[in-house]
């Protein structure tokens, strides 16, 4: 993930840096700073973004919102349009977000489904205008997670999972951060409204290995899996 969000960066910088070179020989005419270039800081985040986030409604609409703007500032449309088109923008892109993405993750949200049957829901954890830290050294059989104006880390470096299990995580104006075992696998289904998921957990498993599922909700926050 990190690799891609660099190759597209360095691109994107070695355009320009070609650019900035031929207008200085005068090969071409190339002023970074047109009208609207500030719109770039909206735009190159969010096409980063797609390329590398699991979950991308965040990403697709700040890129609608930066191009819509783009325009105004170019005068092809003019900003009262944009307003007008930010709100159907935004519910388009949730509604097809819902619906191919219950037909992509039919196998997770299967899954997740069976183990949230099985999860005892006494078994959780809150943080409201706080923190928490958890670590859990003993067998691990799933949790939930809810984290509203505060924050939560859960370390389960050194628990023992023995099956499959689901972590269901809910960030609002928040943020989680779960510390994975070396030996699991993880996957993700994430419902964010300006949020996201980022899995940063990079190490070798196998087919045998057992499955951490994550249940994300994030509205204004995000969960991180490192």
């Amino acid at each position: 993930m990190k690799t891609t969000r660099n190759i597209i960066l360095g691109l994107i910088l070695v355009t320009i840096g070609v650019c900035l070179a031929g207008d200085a020989l005068d090969l071409f005419h190339f002023n970074l700073f047109f009208k609207g270039w500030w719109t770039l800081f909206l735009i190159v985040p969010a096409i980063i973004g797609l390329c590398s986030d699991k979950d991308k409604k965040g990403d697709l609409i700040v890129l609608i919102i930066g191009i819509l703007l783009l325009l105004a500032c170019r005068n092809i449309i003019n900003f009262e349009i944009v307003w007008k088109l930010l709100l159907p923008a935004i519910i388009i892109v949730f509604g097809l977000s819902l619906i191919f993405k219950n037909s992509i993750d039919k196998e997770v949200n299967k899954n997740i489904d069976k183990l949230n049957k099985k999860l005892d829901q006494n078994n959780g954890y809150t943080a409201t205008f706080s923190g928490q830290d958890i670590k859990i050294d003993e067998e691990f059989k799933g949790t939930t997670l809810n984290a509203i104006f505060g924050g939560i880390k859960l370390d389960l470096r050194k628990a023992t999972i023995k099956e499959d299990v689901v972590i269901n995580a809910t960030s609002v104006f928040g943020g989680i951060d779960i510390f994975a075992p070396d030996d699991v696998k993880v996957k993700i289904k994430s419902n964010s409204i300006f949020g996201g998921v980022s899995n940063k957990k990079d190490t070798d498993v196998t087919d045998k290995s057992k499955t951490i599922y994550i249940n994300a909700t994030c509205i204004f926050g995000g969960v991180e899996v490192k």
